[in-house]
């Protein structure tokens, strides 16, 4: 159990917590919710005895082992596997002491140690940590490449995959869908459901919160609020919660009126004397309530476009990709499609399959590798990019940016319209001056949304927008897109914001770009079936999958593959599993559709279906539980290639 005891908490002059009290049961799906700047990230750092409290106490059990995500770039020529592996440090414990234990030639020692190994798993570890890096969305032949070849994104990948290795009775998982793709962030989803141990979640994702979490912690006001229920729940309580303190405060207010009128009226008849002495000891005695004050909400709006061109773009057998030295990568080949006005499109795919060199190229950030890109006439494009500072210079301030757009771009203006125009962005005071490169994620976010704000843009191309935006400024983004009048082409992991905005997807896989018939859930059950039929062709027709390896090479150098044979060795147990689901859904389907024809049927007593209703309630959840790990699983068997 976790308990904070009137706790109080400094970081320089700022309080960030005073007199906070919270109680966490062991178990517990926690989402901490509060602004950017708050103190979320101060409250894991007390957890994790990085900080101590100015006063008051903060109890974590001492035997708890604490998993978190480190916020570090890791800098190693170490292969992802083993930087992953290195996460279990009882594993890490175990094999020290068998080390020292040879070193020392001592064999009880040895025997122990093999046992603590045998305990913490250490037999399958590199198949778990395997497994959790091709959830998370890497190939099969980067499980070994060293961590210091991959991009700022994937690191942070690996540093999260790493956290999810330690057997942790605390996890603490401070904003972890930031640099993860749709289909990495189900799979993380459905992993952490899983997890046995506490977890505190920071996250501005709604459905992530809602999809992991069953309690919700605001800090606000240097105090925190617990409430029981995802974040949706939460919204709902605070507000019912915010409406009854307002209510209060307006009773009171009224009743401090009529007790003052009354003292007024009467105080100096003396009839009258001793009631009105008596109201003025009670409107002393009063415990003044405060107005209900919130946070002042961010709001924008994307200016009218000066222009609609119709079609904005038009795509002609376009191949996209990169330009080396040594030849082109294509990536994505014979892109056939049309951008027409005032379209909402909703852009879906792996990761790894062209999102984002599809974005980069009508942007014109890639040259097109070949086919025709026809652009309307006064077609405007504002890019928001994956990384913002794609498209910011690191040394300079939000004021420079604003001037040096101004002057190239248009319209022109004075330093102090700029000036203004950063305020309506939360950029004030001495903030318009200060260099990019030594801000937070969320302020470069809303110095980019700034920048394409003044562009006056027709075709928004957005990819990731609102990685580091806080939940209110992911909410205003989602507003302004959808008054905005122009074209929006949205690349995004936030479900909500995708939802809320687009009325239209393309997927991009398989090196092409087609129009997807559906909506999230739609897509979403698609990479079910997907998935499910390539299973069904691995189980049905093996040798016929195998044929194509076999006559390719030698079978003695297919034995010999090492690398083959890890993949081997690693799918089996994931097979087997998947074989197991595969009978139990086969139980639960039947067992559905007797129950569901008993109470179609109407026969039996109403006690009867009260129990058959509860049960098929029961089955249905355990078939979308077992769907989803299904779809998990066969993904994994499918990028081991076995």
């Amino acid at each position: 159990m976790i308990q904070l005891k009137n706790l109080t908490l400094r970081r320089g002059t700022k309080v960030v917590l005073e007199g906070a009290s919270l109680t966490l049961n062991p178990g517990e799906k926690v989402g901490l919710v509060g602004r950017n700047g708050a103190g979320k990230s101060s409250l894991f750092a007390l957890l994790t005895g990085r900080l101590q409290a100015d006063a008051g106490q903060a109890e974590v059990p001492a035997h708890w082992q604490v998993a978190e995500v480190a916020q570090d770039m890791p800098e190693t020529s170490q292969g992802a596997t083993d930087f992953v592996l290195a996460g279990d440090r009882v594993l890490q414990a175990a094999q020290a002491a068998l080390a020292q234990a040879e070193a020392n030639d001592d064999g009880m020692a040895i025997a122990e140690a093999h046992h603590r190994i045998d305990q913490a798993g250490g037999f399958d570890a590199r198949a778990r940590a395997q497994a959790l890096l091709l959830g998370l969305g890497f190939t099969p032949a980067e499980l070994d490449a060293p961590v210091n070849s991959f991009s700022g994104g994937w690191r942070m990948r690996l540093q999260l995959a790493r956290a999810l290795m330690c057997p942790a009775d605390l996890m603490l998982l401070d904003e972890p869908t930031n640099h993860l793709d749709l289909d990495a962030l189900v799979w993380l989803e459905a992993w952490l459901q899983r997890f046995e141990g506490t977890l505190i979640i920071i996250s501005h994702d709604r459905e992530f919160l809602d999809a992991v979490t069953r309690v919700t912690v605001h800090l606000e006001d240097a105090r925190l609020t617990r409430y029981t229920g995802n974040y949706t729940r939460f919204e709902e309580m605070r507000s019912e919660r915010m409406a009854q303190q307002q209510a209060a405060f307006e009773r009171q207010h009224e009743r401090i009126a009529q007790l003052s009128r009354f003292i007024e009226r009467f105080k100096a008849k003396a009839s009258k004397a001793r009631q009105a002495q008596s109201r003025v000891k009670a409107l002393a005695r009063m415990e003044r309530l405060a107005p209900v004050l919130t946070a002042a909400d961010f709001h924008f709006e994307f200016r009218e476009p000066s222009n609609l061109p119709n079609p904005m773009l038009v795509l002609d057998g376009a191949g996209m990709g990169y330009r080396n030295p040594e030849g082109d990568t294509l990536i994505l080949r014979n892109v056939n499609r049309s951008v027409l006005a005032g379209q909402r499109i909703g852009i879906l795919g792996a990761n790894g399959q062209g999102k984002s060199t599809l974005v980069k190229t009508i942007a014109r950030s890639l040259p097109l590798l070949s086919g025709r890109i026809t652009e309307g006439k006064g077609l405007a494009i504002g890019y928001f990019a994956q990384q913002e500072l794609d498209v910011l210079q690191p040394a300079d301030s939000p004021l420079q940016h604003m001037i040096h757009l101004a002057r190239e771009v248009g319209p022109a203006a004075r330093e102090q319209e700029l000036r203004d125009f950063l305020g309506q962005f939360r950029f004030v005071g001495d903030m318009v001056m200060q260099p990019v490169g030594s801000m937070s994620g969320g302020e470069k976010a809303r110095l980019v949304l700034a920048l394409l704000v003044w562009q006056r843009p027709n075709l928004l191309l957005l990819d990731e927008p609102t990685n580091h935006l806080d939940l209110p400024t992911r909410e205003a983004l989602s507003l302004a897109l959808n008054e905005f009048e122009g074209t929006v082409m949205l690349v995004s992991h936030d479900r909500a914001l995708l939802r809320e905005v687009c009325d239209e997807f393309w997927l991009v896989a398989h090196g092409s770009v087609s129009p997807f018939d559906g909506d999230l859930d739609d897509y979403q059950r698609w990479l079910l079936d997907q998935g499910r039929e390539r299973a069904q062709a691995h189980h049905q027709a093996p040798a016929a999958l195998a044929a194509p390896v076999a006559a390719a090479r030698p079978a003695r150098h297919n034995r010999r593959d090492p690398q083959r044979q890890q993949r081997i060795e690693l799918a089996r147990p994931l097979k087997k599993e998947l074989a197991a689901i595969d009978e139990r859904l086969a139980t639960l389907g039947q067992e559905k559709a007797d129950l569901e024809a008993a109470l179609s049927g109407g026969e039996g007593a109403p006690e009867q279906w009260a129990v058959q209703g509860r049960r098929l309630k029961e089955i249905c959840e355990q078939i979308e539980q077992l769907e989803t790990r299904w779809l998990e699983l066969s993904e994994h068997l499918e990028r081991l290639a076995v």
